[in-house]
């Protein structure tokens, strides 16, 4: 704890650092990296979508933020696995478009949208650990491009779809392991072990080093700040058992009755070990995707 180079991890200063116009800078460094392109942020949206459900409360977004031209960029932080993350940034960036159109607007008032989700816990299967989604329409037959076209301060323009269509960018966290080669491997390297290097020249990472800094904190946020990590780690492990011990059990049982039916049973044991470590219903249903009249009925 006495560390002068211990940083404070993004996600906490996401949550209650970053929506500080005095640190703005590092939010647009990490963008800015990430896009390849200069994001100055205009102004923080609401740190979660409007919830018109109870379902609602998975959609969280840490940072909802507007850039210079309008685009509106979308930042959350994963802990933990969950079965339908995909359809949650893909219902989160279509929420995010209609709460920011008025009712009676025309289509050109549409905002462009970066979904960025910081991954913090095993995700898919793959040998990268940034990977990058984005529209585009191809040719059946020959392969091409679309080229569309629309108007813009009463110009025609010419658009590849993935101008005007959401993009996602998925940063598997845990994946990373390697001698940075990159600003975005330094930011990479920093969000997985909160290092950030003497010399570094990479935007947002000089004003990290600056200011998040966990001698900096009071005694009250420094208190706060490591119970959270506690917090984490013993609700990590708690899924960790939770998935090793009900995956086991469930594929057992789902070798004489089927595959379909050995998942739902795997899905069903991980649901009851989550209920005897005490977590929330609603968090059940959302890492195992079954309802909560099945997790009730455990």
């Amino acid at each position: 704890m006495g560390n002068d180079n211990e940083f404070i991890r993004f996600d906490w200063a996401m949550k209650h650092m970053l929506r500080e116009k005095a640190n703005f800078e590092i939010f647009e460094g990490l963008i800015s990296v990430l896009l390849g392109q200069d994001v100055k942020i205009v102004e923080i949206l609401e740190s979660e979508s409007n919830q018109d459900s109870d379902s609602d409360k998975f959609n969280r977004v840490d940072i909802k933020a507007r850039n210079s031209k309008g685009h509106i960029i979308i930042v959350e932080v994963q802990l933990t696995t969950q079965y339908h993350y995909l359809q949650r940034i893909l219902y989160g960036t279509c929420k995010a478009i209609t709460e920011h159109i008025k009712l009676g607007d025309k289509y050109d008032q549409v905002k462009k949208i970066y979904s960025i989700s910081l991954l913090y816990c095993d995700f898919g299967e793959g040998d990268d650990y940034i990977y990058h989604g984005k529209t585009n329409f191809k040719g059946l037959h020959t392969g091409t491009d679309l080229i569309v076209r629309t108007k813009e301060d009463g110009v025609i323009v010419p658009h590849l779809p993935y101008k005007i269509f959401p993009e996602y960018y998925l940063l598997r966290i845990n994946e990373f392991d390697k001698i940075p080669e990159s600003p975005m491997d330094e930011w990479m390297e920093y969000l997985k072990t909160g290092v950030v290097r003497e010399n570094t020249r990479t935007p947002g990472l000089q004003q990290v080093r600056e200011k998040l800094r966990v001698l900096s904190m009071t005694k009250a946020e420094k208190e706060a700040y490591f119970r959270h990590l506690d917090n984490l780690m013993i609700q990590n492990d708690s899924y960790d058992t939770a998935r090793s011990e009900g995956l086991a059990a469930g594929l057992a049982e789902g070798r004489a009755a089927g595959l379909a039916e050995g998942e739902v049973k795997a899905r069903k044991n991980i649901a009851l070990k989550m209920l005897r470590e005490g977590i929330d219903i609603s968090m059940i249903t959302s890492f195992t995707g079954l309802s909560e009249v099945e997790i009730k009925s455990l």
